[in-house]
């Protein structure tokens, strides 16, 4: 009797979703358009049921393909957690490590941290994908996300990678120009530089000061003529004078080191934004995940060290 699920569909078809495309799967799989199309559609004849949704250029799962892609990624999860329980990637991680983070922070601390991990673990192949918002909680296609903020979710594990705050700056030039802030009421009267960046409120900072009961939040809507998506730039706006940023001081330490920056209302607190690693609580027991997310954390606490 022909089996509804074979165990090398699995891997496949994980492949297939991930690409996005028949022909981009092909060039993954190292096979033609043909063979992988013809695959899949063996694998639909023993599922019984249509799995992918096909278009000249695209392709879209059916609803029984997300049950089966989930499910293939469990299970594929799952034996590599068994392999690495067994003991020689404990020794050694290897395998396919993918991860995602924000674009500014991926980009000048997870992207460099990465190239040294490979280095010193060289059969862990990583997959970097830099975004503008984390993705879901929920989300497998990634092992690993590199986020600012605890998750509210018990189902992911959140481990606290380095602690962050943001802070408010603007560059000298401006502050000569039109003054220092003396209160938050006062920024209404800035220009402040805006960043639309993930579900954060765009265009309100929260400011407080106290502690316990004696403990006062002030929210504040901001104006200015500059907004992007983009923290390196808003960075580079504040560095030209153009105004008043929020920024994690992870962007800015070296820029109030050496004076091109000063920080602004330095009495008030921003709400917390801590770095943390977050993955699925069926990775806990990966030798590959607990190795990387261990590298990071070090390559931070040493970043952090040499401000």
């Amino acid at each position: 009797m022909t089996e509804t699920v074979q165990a090398t569909d699995l891997s496949f078809f994980s492949t297939l979703a991930a690409s996005g495309s028949l022909s981009a799967a092909a060039r993954e799989l190292g096979l033609t358009p043909a063979a992988v199309s013809k695959r899949l559609t063996q694998m639909e004849q023993r599922a019984g049921v249509p799995l992918v949704n096909r278009t000249t250029r695209r392709m879209m799962l059916t609803p029984e393909g997300e049950v089966y892609l989930e499910h293939a990624r469990r299970i594929l999860d799952e034996i590599d957690a068994l392999s690495e329980l067994l003991g020689s990637a404990k020794k050694s991680p290897k395998g396919l490590l993918r991860v995602n983070a924000t674009l500014g922070f991926g980009r000048s601390h997870v992207a460099p941290a990465i190239s040294r991990f490979v280095n010193r673990y060289p059969q862990v192949a990583v997959q970097l994908q830099l975004s503008v918002t984390p993705p879901p909680l929920t989300d497998d296609a990634f092992d690993v996300c590199i986020r600012f903020g605890e998750p509210p979710d018990t189902r992911v594990v959140a481990r606290r990678l380095a602690a962050n705050r943001r802070l408010l700056c603007a560059a000298p030039s401006y502050i000569a120009e039109y003054g220092v802030p003396l209160t938050p009421h006062e920024l209404v009267r800035h220009n402040c530089i805006g960043i639309r960046q993930g579900d954060e409120a765009y265009g309100v900072w929260r400011l407080a000061t106290g502690r316990g009961a004696a403990r006062k939040t002030e929210a504040v809507r901001i104006n200015g003529n500059l907004t992007t998506n983009d923290g390196e730039i808003a960075v580079k706006w504040a560095l030209e004078g153009h105004g008043v940023l929020m920024r994690a001081e992870w962007d800015i330490n070296e820029y109030l080191a050496d004076g091109r920056l000063v920080q602004v209302l330095p009495g008030y607190e921003t709400p917390g934004a801590d770095i943390f690693a977050v993955y699925s609580q069926r990775h806990q027991m990966s030798a590959r995940i607990r190795t990387f997310v261990d590298f990071i954390a070090g390559e931070l606490r040493e970043a952090r060290e040499g401000y």
